[in-house]
């Protein structure tokens, strides 16, 4: 019995581990990127004015998540390989997820966007 808790237990740990997915704002990775680098993160920021830049043939993009109010000023890089969401484009708020490189750069593999105005009471 004791054998098959450890086991269970030990296989649980193991899979939570391998999974985990820090969730934070710009500024909170910014306090400390040492200690995220090479971890996965979801980065949540908005795409800076100014910043986006993309190749469509080969669907890389590059841009800037920056805070914003009323949340610390702050700003990181991030580049995202892939079909991004119709709704992405600079200004949006968006939710990066992917691994913090070592130049502190967010090697995004998923993007979120916050759903359009539109649907926000008047």
């Amino acid at each position: 019995m004791v054998v098959v808790s450890v086991a269970l237990g030990g296989l649980l740990w193991a899979s939570t581990r391998e999974g985990a997915e820090y969730y934070k704002y710009v500024d909170e990775v910014l306090l400390d990127a040492a200690r995220y680098q090479g971890k996965r993160l979801r980065v949540h920021g908005d795409v800076a004015e100014g910043s986006l830049e993309s190749d469509k043939a080969s669907l890389r993009y590059r841009f800037k998540i920056a805070s914003h109010a009323p949340r610390p000023a702050g700003v990181i890089s991030a580049e995202f390989h892939g079909i991004p969401p119709d709704t992405f484009k600079e200004g949006a708020e968006v939710i990066a997820a992917g691994v913090l490189a070592a130049d502190g750069r967010l090697l995004a593999d998923k993007i979120e966007t916050k759903c359009p105005s539109k649907y926000e009471a008047k």
